[in-house]
């Protein structure tokens, strides 16, 4: 009876040297194959004959199936290599043993990494498919060598601009300054099982020049999240500028495009060294070491590259190259803040700003040599008359107005109004409602203090500038607040009064009693700065160049008590001081978290929300190897149930058959998950007892 259901069936191996290839040296793999299948294998020059039940002979026939299809596509055979595809096969998973271990991920140093079980092959093309994977199993299942593996490879295909690898220092409590040494001699021994994958993969002596440059970035999570300012910063807000420290969840910043976008997280980091960023054109604001810059560099744009991240510490060192400032930062575009209603048109208030009298002890007065400035005040003020007075001079006086009547003047009462009754040309200032207007009232507004006080600068061989000068040094402030809200840039200079050569007034010497401000413009190529008609030809003939913002320097500035913020533009860009355009999330990065069973539900909500525009992160960890003080819940055991249903987000289990280091491995992990069970159970069963049937007490 036992012979009536013995099977056999027959394999014939084409070519020689595929059957050597097949059966190993010495028959090494046959003898792993006799050893893992119930089947009878008897070998007979290029045919293998196969005995026993009609269930061992079809699973070895598979077997031998998937080991000749991964020979035609010229993969070496090992020992371990049929070892996983006996146990696949056994599995009887969908997946082909031939498809998971000719997937070949990275080729370096005469080795190929590759996924060796399903799930592995699964928990890869999850890294493919999905911006966030979560990684999760037990050790020695591969988890953060293959996301190593995918990480190198994405880098080398450029994919992604940089690697950042983290993991949580917990058995320092991220408390490393009591450890001797320099920070990276304190941080090694957490990080070491990262730098050892990394060897594996990419050329040694390549590393620290990689490393060097930003390009890979290995650090504790808690330096990780150190991308921060000091709380007194000023941050742009549709509002206007406030404190950073002063920010909330679901408050609204200006991005890069001059519109608001949601702050999405903020992160106290307690006092950090603090750097001084300034650009040429004056602007500066402070920073910590690890603060992201979104920058490009001359090469760059002659290669057509994107722009870079990197951090200030980075920079330092590096500010010039061929003695040219070497670090270009994006412009904001012009930044849109709420419509407000004025009392005066923008275009009418730049002219009075500039070339008129506003002291109102007598009628308000203009002076230009320009006829067509005149037509344009008077189309701007309808309610009131420019007469004629003398020379350049011209009034402006109130039409309802009759000799022996006090009649308000309309100027004079927005004058009022805005706070400018009184001052002199040393004294005044642009009203706070005009300066946090529209961009096209602003623009209005720079236009009528152009035309009046300003002009085209052309110098051979060089593009067309603005020049603009004024007595006062609020206004000079205030035109310098104007041009970078819209996008551009303004140097200033100042000549002294004292000791200049006096002016001329009709033939008669005229001392200087102020400072001149001399205020250098740039502005975007889509914002014309004049509506003045010789003004506006002069600066079209002579080519606006483009405004640019380059690092000039970066200084140590102490130490701060400095927050971090997180916003929602695509880009990751927000507006810090002096409309100084800064970065604080990773984008186009490949970003593993190692380790992450060590982490709390709040540094697993600081991690997720640093991911940026083109940006991968692959999360790996073991709950059941928690090292987290008593009472502290892992980020990575709730974090499932949070983001259960988010699209693009993946979790991979993988489990003791997945192990891929010694074989005793997996045993020692399901000896530890029996345990684990048996000691839950009379827990269970005692609690439920102690409750009684009702489930009460």
């Amino acid at each position: 009876m036992a012979d009536s259901q013995q099977s056999q069936t027959k394999i014939v191996v084409p070519g020689s040297q595929s059957m050597v290839s097949l059966l190993g040296s010495r028959d090494e793999l046959l003898g792993v194959l006799e050893r893992s299948l119930q089947a009878d294998i008897h070998v007979r020059g290029n045919e293998i004959t196969l005995t026993g039940s009609a269930d061992d002979v079809e699973l070895a026939r598979s077997v031998f199936m998937q080991l000749i299809t991964l020979l035609d596509r010229g993969e070496p055979m090992t020992a371990e290599d049929v070892e996983r595809t006996v146990a696949m096969v056994k599995q009887g998973s969908d997946a082909r043993p031939a498809d998971v271990l000719a997937l070949n991920i990275l080729s370096t140093r005469a080795r190929t990494i590759r996924p060796k079980t399903v799930n592995q092959k699964r928990y890869v093309d999850a890294i493919d498919e999905h911006t966030i994977v979560f990684g999760i199993g037990p050790a020695g299942t591969g988890k953060t060598y293959l996301a190593m593996a995918k990480a190198v490879q994405y880098l080398q295909s450029k994919q992604v601009n940089r690697i950042i690898l983290t993991r949580p220092a917990v058995e320092a409590g991220e408390r490393l300054g009591f450890l001797p040494g320099t920070l990276y001699e304190k941080i090694d021994p957490y990080l070491r099982p990262l730098y050892d994958a990394l060897h594996d993969m990419v050329d040694t002596d390549s590393i620290p020049r990689l490393m060097a440059t930003g390009t890979i970035e290995v650090a504790p999570l808690a330096y990780m999240r150190g991308r921060a300012q000091p709380v007194d910063t000023p941050v742009l807000t549709p509002e206007g500028f406030r404190p950073i420290g002063t920010l909330r969840v679901g408050d609204l910043v200006v991005g890069a495009d001059g519109r608001p976008t949601h702050v999405l997280g903020v992160y106290p980091q307690g006092p950090k060294e603090v750097f001084r960023v300034t650009t040429q054109d004056g602007a500066s604001t402070l920073t910590c070491a690890e603060h992201l810059w979104s920058v490009t560099t001359r090469a760059d744009r002659r290669r057509g590259r994107a722009r870079r991240i990197m951090e200030t510490q980075d920079m330092v060192g590096t500010l010039r190259a061929a003695h040219a400032r070497r670090y270009e930062l994006p412009m904001v575009k012009p930044v849109e803040f709420p419509e407000c209603a004025v009392p005066m048109d923008p275009y009418a208030l730049g002219l009075l700003l500039g070339d008129g009298c506003l002291t109102t002890s007598t009628t308000p007065a203009f002076s230009t040599a320009d006829a067509e400035l005149v037509e344009a005040l008077q189309a701007a003020l309808p309610e009131i008359t420019v007469e004629y007075k003398s020379r350049f001079d011209y009034v402006l006086r109130n039409p309802q107005g009759a000799r022996g009547l006090k009649t308000a003047n309309p100027v004079t009462a927005v004058l009022r109004e805005l706070g400018l009754a009184g001052t002199r040309s040393e004294t005044k200032f642009i009203p706070r409602s005009y300066l946090h207007n529209t961009a096209s009232s602003r623009v209005a507004l720079l236009q009528g203090l152009l035309d009046s006080d300003g002009g085209p600068v052309r110098q051979r061989g060089r593009t067309c500038r603005i020049q603009y000068v004024t007595c006062s040094d609020q206004l000079r402030d205030d035109v310098v607040w104007l041009v970078r809200s819209l996008g551009g840039v303004a140097y200033w200079r100042t000549r002294k009064a004292e000791g200049r050569k006096p002016g001329l007034a009709r033939g008669r010497e005229v001392p200087h009693l102020h400072d001149a401000h001399v205020v250098d413009i740039r502005l975007p190529a889509e914002i014309e700065p004049f509506r003045l008609t010789r003004k506006l030809l002069a600066y079209a003939e002579g080519g606006a160049g483009r405004p640019m913002r380059m690092i000039e320097s970066i200084e140590p500035s102490g130490e701060a008590e400095c927050v971090c913020i997180s916003v929602a533009a695509l880009d990751s860009l927000y507006v810090t001081e002096d409309f100084l355009v800064t970065h604080n999330t990773l984008n186009n990065a490949f970003i593993v978290l190692d380790e992450a069973q060590n982490t709390s539900p709040e540094q697993m909500k600081m991690f997720l929300t640093r991911l940026g525009f083109g940006s991968k992160i692959v999360v790996t960890g073991d709950v059941t190897q928690v090292d987290l003080p008593s009472g502290t819940t892992s980020g990575l055991r709730i974090v499932r149930d949070i983001l259960d249903g988010v699209e693009d987000v993946h979790f991979s289990t993988l489990n003791s058959t997945d192990v891929v280091r010694h074989r005793l491995v997996g045993d020692i992990v399901d000896a530890y998950a029996r345990y684990d069970a048996e000691r839950e159970a009379p827990r269970s069963s005692g609690s439920q007892a102690r409750r009684g049937p009702s489930g009460r007490r």
